[in-house]
């Protein structure tokens, strides 16, 4: 069964203490945390003050995903916050091996994000030190937009790329995810995928959005 991994961005925060038990109850892997610069992304969100604070609501491990430009310089300050696993952008590190053992250092799981427009090929030579790789379904920086299906042969790639070699790392998924597309990604071979609104505006709740992309 694939993995869920809410996307709290997506979150009512006028709700929040009520929606993070309602997710407690669930089946959910893991929360899926955005931050996003403004510069890399044109959109503000979370920094570590807000993980802190989730960090105190939830059991669930919290999955950092930064959408920001030198990452390198925020790492152990998320980790502190109570990061349990960090993704940087391939496109905005140029040294990614250094910032890649930097993560694990820190002694957390590593992965790398690729935008749409970015090959899989670019991560040929670190892959077989990655925990996890997330294939960006749609532009990062805001919520709400379409799954963007060309995006399916690209895991494809990756898929045979892992498998071919034997890694030990996940294919995550973001953006666009609903029950449809996480069906169609699943069956391209992913293992994880991100949900905001399908989880969080889910008409019949929380956990149902939750139970309706795991049965997909």
């Amino acid at each position: 069964m694939m993995k869920i991994a809410p996307s709290v961005l997506a979150a009512d925060f006028s709700r929040l203490d009520e929606q993070m038990k309602a997710l407690a109850k669930t089946s959910a892997d893991r929360i899926h945390f955005d931050v996003m610069d403004g510069v890399f992304v044109p959109n503000l969100s979370m920094g570590p003050f807000i993980l802190e604070f989730f960090k105190q609501m939830t059991d669930l491990p919290l999955e950092v995903h930064l959408m920001i430009v030198e990452p390198e310089k925020h790492l152990e300050a998320y980790v502190k916050a109570g990061a349990t696993s960090l993704i940087v952008h391939q496109e905005t590190c140029p040294h990614l091996h250094r910032t890649i053992q930097q993560i694990k250092d820190l002694g957390v799981p590593a992965g790398v994000a690729l935008n749409p427009a970015t090959p899989v090929s670019t991560l040929e030579d670190i892959l077989a030190d990655l925990d996890l790789v997330l294939i960006m379904t749609v532009n990062p920086g805001f919520g709400g937009q379409q799954f963007i299906q060309s995006m399916l042969p690209k895991i494809q790639i990756l898929r045979e790329l892992i498998d071919e070699n034997g890694y030990e790392c996940e294919i995550e998924v973001d953006g666009g995810i609903n029950a449809s597309t996480a069906a169609l990604a699943q069956q391209a071979g992913v293992d994880v995928a991100v949900a905001g609104t399908a989880v969080f505006a889910h008409s019949e709740g929380i956990a149902q959005g939750v139970s309706a992309l795991q049965g997909a």
